[in-house]
């Protein structure tokens, strides 16, 4: 059975707002046979990468760059899961286990969310995953519009693998 990874870091209502409802997509009844596995940040494990066949990514836009956690995640796991770098320690291509997996993102901050989805691109390049949709970034308040938007994203990545 195909399994969708959900690894996120929610500390707020509104990122825990995303993050339900990302879920909730993924469950959707339409989808049938995706296990989906969701994972603090801070929990999340090489094995629960390797094991998966897609991913999502939920963080928060902190100082210009993503949470701490989601990049303990990314610190913790990176080469185990087959991610390269070139000789100058930038993103290499990655021919790892879970190279070409679909991966989704999303994000809120309260300011700027520029460098948090430069920083997380950047990693995932160098997994050599790709992105299955586009990047949902919140900034201020969460509506429902937004939630919507977030179901599609874990609908749209369940249904890709």
């Amino acid at each position: 059975m195909p399994s969708l990874l959900v690894v996120h870091h929610s500390p707020s209502r509104s990122l825990q707002s995303l993050t339900d409802a990302v879920v909730a997509g993924a469950h959707d009844p339409e989808l049938q046979g995706v296990e989906v596995v969701v994972r603090h940040a801070l929990e999340a494990t090489a094995d629960d990468v390797l094991a998966a066949d897609g991913y999502v990514l939920g963080t928060s836009a902190n100082f210009g760059y993503m949470s701490g956690a989601l990049k303990h995640f990314f610190d913790s796991t990176f080469l185990q899961i087959g991610g390269a770098l070139d000789e100058k320690g930038g993103a290499g291509e990655s021919a790892g286990a879970t190279a070409k997996r679909p991966y989704g993102l999303y994000l809120h901050g309260r300011y700027d969310l520029t460098g948090a989805i430069r920083s997380v691109q950047s990693i995932v390049t160098a997994l050599g995953w790709k992105q299955g949709y586009d990047v949902l970034g919140v900034l201020g308040p969460v509506d429902a519009g937004h939630e919507e938007q977030a179901y599609e994203l874990g609908a749209t990545i369940a249904a890709l693998i």
